[in-house]
């Protein structure tokens, strides 16, 4: 998986890019009207309710634009907000506070509603074994916050990128040649590169998933697709020789029963492409 190291210079990338893009060469607003050494305060409105997410990278950005500025923080990452809630207050130079806004903001929206829909996705789950996973279905150029706001709500994050993991889809396996010569052209590319991934592996059928136990070093079956009763086969078929994970247009009115058929994880690329960003707003105090 993704190291610290890595995730936080995707962070880095992340807030440098959304400066870059939003300030150009300069808040021009800000500059003709505020003066440079003005101060002021701001506080973070809630106008919406769920669960609240991205003010550990709320503060990352205030300190990139301005290491002087000044966080109270009352609520958490992770923590039910409801309309009126204050989530931190801000203070500092004027000028500095407008400059971080709109990333905070726009970081914080979409983080929080990938929160918030992790977290009700994983409540559904409550009393299984079962976890939701992530997918890489992300916005380019955010990932690293989009699943971030995923563990926030109670998720676990798949595989960060192509780098990190070995997933053999169904592409993989055709273009191959198929699911015997696909795993073990990867275990040797794996071996020759000295890399440590391990390896998924997707089947269509109950043909593929007998065809994929018969190969080694696969460390989770993704049954694709799957109905209830062919998951449930698959899962009692796979047993303890590695995890299992379902997949394919599973919603909130799925997700309980294909738990109930005993896989490890769900994965969901809804948890990151179809969110509606929750109305937070910076309001001078």
């Amino acid at each position: 998986m993704i190291t610290e190291a890595q995730f936080k210079h995707e962070l880095k990338l992340i807030i440098e890019n959304g400066i870059r893009e939003d300030v150009g060469d300069g808040d021009h607003s800000s500059l003709a009207c505020i003066p440079a050494e003005a101060t002021g305060k701001a506080k973070l409105l809630v106008k919406d309710e769920g669960v609240i997410a991205g003010v550990e990278f709320a503060k990352m950005i205030f300190k990139y634009v301005d290491k002087s500025l000044e966080i109270e923080t009352l609520i958490e990452d992770g923590s039910e907000v409801k309309h009126g809630d204050i989530v931190f207050f801000v203070r500092g130079s004027s000028q500095s506070i407008l400059k971080s806004e709109r990333l905070v903001l726009n970081a914080m929206q979409r983080m929080s509603a990938i929160a918030t829909k992790t977290k009700f996705f994983a409540n559904l789950l409550e009393g299984t074994a079962t976890k939701v996973l992530d997918t890489r279905k992300t916005t380019p150029g955010i990932r690293a916050i989009e699943k971030w706001a995923v563990k926030i709500g109670g998720g676990e994050n798949h595989r960060f990128a192509l780098y990190d993991m070995v997933m053999l889809k169904d592409n993989h396996i055709d273009f191959a040649g198929g699911i015997t010569q696909a795993i073990a052209k990867t275990n040797q590319y794996l071996a020759e590169n000295n890399l440590d991934l391990k390896i998924i592996v997707e089947a269509r059928n109950l043909d593929e998933v007998t065809e994929i136990l018969q190969s080694e070093n696969v460390f989770r079956i993704l049954l694709d697709n799957f109905d209830y009763e062919t998951t449930r086969k698959a899962v009692a078929m796979i047993g303890d020789k590695c995890l299992t994970e379902s997949s394919g247009n599973i919603n909130e009115k799925t997700i309980r029963n294909y738990a109930d058929c005993g896989v490890n994880y769900i994965s969901s690329g809804a948890l990151t492409h179809s969110v509606y960003n929750m109305d937070l707003s910076l309001k001078a105090v």
